[in-house]
């Protein structure tokens, strides 16, 4: 795991190459290394996890025309090495180099080899080209930017601001999406002349023309006649594979613990190779959802080394931080794995952890709350706006997300949408919702925004040829937007502002594409989720666990920040640079905060999208320092 900078241009400095590499130094401590050549230059920065005395980086090839800087890891780089020793003599035993000679024998087919999480760049001197690369499923980033005849490229936001930092300017219809959707997705940023490179997608600079290619896609047809069990024997073989591989290191790996399936799955499986290795788990106190006891019931069964903390957030302290390390604002998500990150980095520089498989196996409500809102919608619709729409307006909204009231609403709103646009409501929702969003945008940050629509965003990848049953419909829009731009992003970066590297077995792509040809109705079951998931965790975990009710990792979260809300509402909302600038309507954020305190509605997660805004736009747009930010922020506390 490192971080990757460059750039293409006339005259190269090393100073601005340098200021690239420094200013994504946290993502490698281990080592910093830069390369310039006719207007070419690489930087990198190392976290040493294999070959720990070779792999320095920028690379060179044997004659020196092919140079690679690279981020991730390749977990059948053996085998891999294996299949070119014939032909190739090898310097070192590094993933890396067998990356380089795999692209100067293949080219861009390599990338159809390679198993792993990765985000590189080779550049060839020879025909003058630059090709960048992002794995399968976006576990690593990489964001680009062109000013003429300048290109760079960076793991983060912040080495390309570094480079120009006349990039420094705000994309409206990136705000509409994230707070609409809580994400932004490919190629967007928050800046407007910043782009993602897409998951799955590689690009190439030749000859002053630029080309985007996806090379990799989820596929959820044809589906191939399955019996269960023989089914559920092949996936715990596949999920025991993708263990095995995700735990290829030469330093001390442990795993995050946080008591739900996917985690606790990952740490049974790890035990068939390792014992003793140390877990790591974190608890959000509030009322009935302690984690703790359910992550004490896994580490004792598999004899692992447990680590816990308590986490006791303060968005006064930490978000500043928080905000910086994204260079986009930030998910309650985030706090909890900043912490937990920084708890396990004491101990190891690999930590393996469940993300994805919610995505793999249908771990989230909405996926049968919308099954059955597509039910509800065939019941005349003069009955659900006349009759059912008047007699909601008589019951209390609730102010817990998941109360009756909530959920009843959502279902008759939700029935008035058509299949693709309906899911991309569905989950605007308990976001920024239409009613809300007439309240809280102003007129310019609409119209800023025109021409994008996040739902018909969502909507693409719904209606895509790649699926055609409704649960796998949902499980490719959420694999292709909400995973890769949403909890991977978070947590790459919240492990890597410690310098540690988080891997994810469920995000293996040839895992993913077996998952992903089982029937809907292995997945889930009326209300019933991860039904072969469940299946399979009977084998490794008490039962007690497996009946317990989904909650996720940070859903506490927001409910314990009441007063941090009013205090950053009085220190940053009530004299809002967004509100100043015309993008928010004061008078829809204080409606939302008087409701919230009030206790007469939960808008917790606004709330909380709000103040992320806020404080990203002013350090990013306004240029307030992150430690002037913070200390700002504590002095009125």
């Amino acid at each position: 795991m490192c971080g990757i900078a460059g750039i293409l241009e006339p005259e190269v400095r090393l100073e601005e190459l340098r200021a690239m590499t420094n200013s994504i130094a946290h993502r490698g401590p281990d080592g910093e290394g830069t390369a310039i050549r006719d207007g070419v230059g690489f930087g990198h920065r190392r976290l040493a996890i294999i070959d720990l005395a070779g792999g320095e980086q920028p690379m060179r090839s044997r004659g020196g025309d092919l140079w690679i800087t690279f981020n991730g890891e390749i977990y059948n780089y053996r085998e891999l090495r294996a299949g070119l020793e014939g032909k190739y003599q090898f310097k070192t035993q590094s993933d890396i180099e067998v990356i380089l000679k795999l692209y100067e024998e293949y080219g861009e087919k390599c990338l159809g080899m390679l198993r792993g999480m990765f985000a590189f760049a080779i550049y060839d001197f020879r025909a003058r080209r630059l090709f960048l690369a992002r794995d399968h499923l976006g576990q690593k980033p990489l964001y680009y930017a062109r000013d003429g005849e300048r290109f760079g490229f960076c793991s983060e936001i912040k080495g390309l601001l570094a480079w120009r930092p006349s990039l420094r300017q705000m994309d409206p219809a990136a705000l509409y999406e994230y707070l609409s959707l809580r994400i932004i997705t490919a190629p967007r940023s928050m800046f407007r002349g910043v782009h993602k490179l897409p998951a799955g997608h590689f690009l190439v600079l030749e000859d002053g023309q630029l080309r985007i290619e996806r090379y990799w896609d989820l596929h959820f047809e044809p589906k191939p006649a399955r019996d269960f069990r023989a089914t559920l024997d092949e996936l715990d073989e596949k999920v025991a594979e993708a263990v095995r591989y995700n735990m290829v290191a030469d330093v001390p790996v442990g795993a995050f613990l946080s008591g739900g399936l996917d985690s606790s799955l990952v740490v049974a499986h790890m035990s068939k190779a390792a014992s003793g290795f140390p877990t790591f788990s974190g608890d959000v106190p509030y009322g009935e959802y302690s984690e703790l006891p359910w992550c004490r019931m896994v580490s004792d069964r598999y004899a692992t080394d447990p680590r816990e903390m308590e986490i006791r957030p303060s968005l006064v302290r930490t978000l500043p931080d928080i905000v910086w390390h994204m260079d986009e604002p930030s998910d309650p998500l985030s706090t909890c794995l900043y912490y937990i990150s920084q708890l396990a980095r004491r101990d190891v520089k690999v930590a393996l952890g469940g993300d994805g498989g919610d995505e793999l196996f249908g771990g989230y409500d909405r996926y049968y709350g919308n099954v059955y809102a597509s039910w509800y919608a065939l019941l005349p619709e003069w009955f659900r706006r006349q009759l059912v729409s008047r007699a909601l307006k008589l019951v209390p909204e609730g102010y817990w997300y998941r109360s009756v009231s909530h959920q009843l609403r959502w279902l008759n709103q939700m029935s008035f949408y058509s299949a693709g646009e309906r899911y991309g409501n569905s989950l605007s929702y308990f976001y920024f919702s239409p009613q809300w969003r007439d309240a809280v945008f102003a007129p310019k940050l609409v119209q800023e925004a025109a021409g994008f629509d996040p739902v018909r965003n969502l909507a693409e990848f719904f209606d895509a040829p790649n699926a055609s049953e409704l649960i796998d419909r949902m499980l490719y829009t959420d694999s292709m937007t909400r995973m890769p731009d949403h909890p991977v992003m978070i947590l790459d970066r919240m492990s890597m502002a410690h310098g540690l590297e988080a891997r994810s077995p469920f995000l293996d792509h040839e895992l993913a594409e077996f998952c992903a040809r089982m029937p809907p109705r292995f997945k889930v079951r009326r209300t019933r989720r991860r039904y072969i998931q469940v299946e399979l965790a009977r084998r490794y975990l008490p039962e007690k666990l497996l009946n317990r009710e989904k909650q996720g990792f940070a859903s506490p979260l927001v409910y314990l920040l009441d007063a941090e809300f009013k205090h950053l509402y009085g220190t940053l909302l009530r004299d809002s640079q967004l509100v100043a600038a015309g993008y928010l309507q004061a008078d829809g954020v204080n409606a939302l905060l008087e409701a919230h305190l009030g206790r007469r509605a939960d808008h917790g997660q606004r709330l909380w999208q709000l103040c992320n805004a806020e404080i990203w736009y002013r350090m990013y747009i306004g240029g307030e320092e992150r430690d002037a930010m913070r200390e700002r922020i504590q002095a009125a506390a």
